[in-house]
């Protein structure tokens, strides 16, 4: 039975302290959030590695998992990292071993996997009791010279064994392999890198430590992603991203069109973007492809093996295959933005986000900080081995007297160290020699030894003593590096590579991603718009809400931009694609586009980026305008024409010809040629005509060679030549005279 637990007394002997909640919360968050900074999810600058990963290699490294000896099972390799450095999950600990032996996640592995350690379709790895593990060349490099007192060690999390602070990281870990990660309140995103290119970037900068960024991306051009791809970014893009630290690059899978005889093709995608799971992306595509979002492809097959090979079958062969593509890249991870936030631990201790130069200038402070104390290291162990040496030669020199000594005094280390001078280490060395030791040869080769010991201490301490003399090893260690891993070595080619995107027209592209089919576009008087399958020839069959006629009807493809021209002299583009089917009556204009209540449309047409429209308000004020730029961009629309009440916008016709005709509701018309009417994209425009009161009713341009035309209401054509328009034709904004005999009793041209 537990113990009973009675409540404190009243008396005041329960200790109860106030406690500030907020206060306390707020330092309790705050050291969650520094502890997830600093021991989980941020990589340190010197070796790229976050503390799960460091003590993966370090665990490794105990039980000598070296490339050059056998395998272990992963899963005594995650038992001895949860056991006695690593208090977590074993599954998070394997997880992130299986991701150190990936090909298509790191761009160096540092562990070398034998089994199943998934695959780049998303696949996990088998179970840890069935794979087996060892560590890479890559990964000897960063453990180099650890057991040479290279780097501070400290406690272990239950304090009963002790794990590295940070590994020597004789390679460029982090930016060649890259990191990612999700912190508090920050993250980090780093792409791989190639480390020959590294290397030399680094080896410039031993030689020139101001060397901007700008030159050090002489070297390095950019990321290098294991599973290639196609970086298409702009020089000045990717240095403004390595000069500040935050950034992305636009990495495309790389394609080749393959000839299938008879005039057909289809396009093979051999490598894809980092990070995005092979399966996923052909699923992807697959629904966009029962969608109908793709109308250019007909099909999509995985024939990947060893190397990733995806076939992707056009709908025919007229099919151009850089737009397939193009739109492939819009909808699809086939192309994907990888972000670049180099957020790293700085010195370990410090949170913060690096350039390029700033990174490697880290890494080449710590090379010499390693450096220095390897050396050191190196020192004083020479120093302790001289000092041996030197009393085995005194011993060599007086054999006899200290067999005889050893022999017969009950403290022969007393006597010898009086004797001949010794220090306690000098005579415990001459006690622990073997038999063995003393023959005729010996007394040579310990003075070959102490000799070339001396030889190397001068050499050690004149490299602590010259700055230049260590950056000159430095130099020397990384050349060494990138020999290992140059260009011309399996592992040191470059993968990915680097391309301009291709120019293709937008509007190709956005074609590309609609199926193209007729419609005919309804407006009704009420502003509800609809668009019908097929071109429609009889509009007396379309049917509208109680009050409401048909205004207009036009035909179109899906393809094709609807421009609307409002009374407030506002444009909007709607695609045709996204107007409502013609089952119900439509949708209200104002619910597919921002219009203002107290506007109505003027008239709505397909868009022709190469036609001049003349815009006219009811005061027969206008200009013209190039279609192409009166397309809008977002719901809001386009302001084109400016109007004030009680005026509004009345007219919006295509130019055609060199004259205008003009009729306003005083039955009063005016002829005068286009060329008065200025060409504006923004404006009110000028006066065409002149009123006493009433506005404009109609207007038409037409060519004054062939004359005017108009038709009545029994669809008789008349039209007046040049002379017999005359007296009509004037000067811009004056009056004009009444219409000529036989003119429409409505003031309207007609068709």
């Amino acid at each position: 039975m537990g113990k009973r637990l009675l409540p404190p007394e009243e008396s005041g002997g329960d200790h109860i302290e106030p406690v500030d909640l907020k206060k306390a919360l707020e330092e309790r968050y705050l050291a969650y959030a520094l502890s997830t900074i600093m021991h989980r999810a941020l990589p340190d600058v010197r070796d790229g590695l976050k503390p799960v990963h460091r003590r993966i290699m370090h665990a490794m490294r105990l039980l000598r998992l070296n490339p050059d000896q056998g395998f272990a099972k992963c899963a005594r390799i995650v038992g001895e990292v949860m056991g006695k450095f690593h208090p977590h999950g074993d599954q998070s600990i394997y997880d992130a071993l299986v991701r150190l032996a990936q090909d298509f996640s790191m761009r160096y592995p540092l562990v070398d996997g034998q089994g199943n350690f998934g695959n780049i379709d998303g696949d996990n790895a088998a179970a840890m009791r069935y794979t087996e593990a060892r560590m890479t060349d890559v990964a000897t490099e960063l453990l180099a010279g650890i057991t040479e007192d290279a780097v501070d060690y400290r406690p272990t999390y239950n304090e009963e064994d002790e794990e590295p602070v940070v590994l020597p990281g004789a390679f460029p870990n982090l930016l060649a392999n890259g990191s990612s990660g999700i912190a508090v309140g920050m993250a980090t995103s780093i792409p791989p890198h190639n480390a020959a290119e590294l290397c030399d970037a680094a080896l410039h900068l031993i030689e020139h430590p101001e060397a901007p960024v700008a030159k050090l991306m002489d070297f390095v051009q950019g990321p290098d992603f294991p599973t290639g791809g196609i970086i298409v970014d702009s020089r000045a893009s990717i240095l403004e991203a390595y000069e500040t630290g935050r950034g992305g690059f636009r990495v495309r899978s790389k394609w080749s069109q393959e000839d299938q005889g008879r005039g057909t093709w289809s396009i093979v995608v051999t490598e894809i973007p980092y990070g995005v799971q092979k399966a996923r992306l052909i699923e992807k595509i697959a629904e966009l492809l029962m969608a109908r979002k793709l109308p250019l492809l007909e099909d999509i097959r995985d024939e990947s093996a060893e190397d990733i090979r995806v076939v992707l079958v056009p709908k025919s062969r007229t099919v151009d295959p850089g737009i397939l593509m193009e739109s492939l890249f819009k909808l699809t991870e086939l192309e994907s933005r990888f972000p670049l936030n180099m957020n790293v631990l700085s010195r370990g201790k410090v949170p913060n986000v690096l350039s390029l130069k700033g990174v490697l200038r880290e890494w080449l402070d710590h090379r010499r900080d390693v450096l220095l104390r390897r050396s050191r290291h190196r020192l004083g162990e020479i120093e302790k081995r001289l000092e041996i040496l030197a009393g085995y030669l005194i011993a060599y020199l007086n054999i006899d007297e200290v067999i005889k000594i050893i022999r017969e005094e009950d403290e022969p280390k007393q006597v010898m160290m009086a004797r001949w001078s010794l220090t306690d280490t000098q005579a415990e060395a001459i006690l622990n020699m073997r038999l063995r030791a003393l023959r005729k040869l010996e007394e040579f080769e310990i003075r070959k030894e102490f000799d070339g010991l001396t030889t190397e201490k001068k050499q050690i301490e004149a490299l602590l003593a010259s700055e230049a003399k260590q950056w000159s090893t430095i130099r020397w260690e990384v050349e060494n590096l990138r020999d290992k891993f140059g260009p011309e070595t399996e592992i040191g080619k470059r993968r990915t590579q680097f391309a301009d995107a291709p120019e293709h027209d937008l509007t190709d592209i956005a074609h590309a991603m609609i199926e193209r089919e007729p419609v005919t576009v309804v407006v009704s008087e009420k502003g509800w718009l609809r668009a019908m399958k097929g071109h429609l020839s009889d509009h007396s069959q379309l049917t509208f809400k109680e009050g409401d006629s048909l205004k207009l009807a036009f035909h179109a493809q899906t393809t094709d931009k609807i421009l609307v021209f409002t009374t407030g002299g506002k444009f909007y583009t709607i695609g045709a694609d996204r107007l409502p089917g013609g089952r119900g009556h439509g949708e209200p204009i104002r619910i597919i586009v921002d219009m203002d209540n107290d506007q109505d449309i003027v008239t709505a047409f397909v868009h022709d980026p190469k036609r001049r429209l003349l815009l006219v308000s009811y005061d027969a004020n206008g200009f013209v305008v190039p279609e192409a730029e009166v397309v809008a961009n977002t719901r809001k629309g386009k302001q084109v024409m400016n109007v004030k009440a009680p005026d509004e916008a009345k007219r919006c016709i295509p130019v055609s010809g060199d004259h205008l005709a003009i009729v306003g509701e005083n039955r009063k018309m005016l002829v005068f040629p286009l060329s008065e009417i200025p060409e504006m994209t923004r404006g009110k425009g000028v006066r065409l005509q002149k009123y006493k009161d009433g506005g404009v009713l109609d207007l038409k341009p037409f060519a004054l060679e062939t004359g005017l035309s108009w038709q009545d209401s029994a669809d008789r054509t008349f039209t007046k030549s040049r002379e017999e328009l005359a007296e009509w034709i004037g000067a811009r904004a004056s009056a004009g005279r009444m219409v000529p005999k036989g003119f429409p009793r409505t003031g309207k041209f007609g068709q």
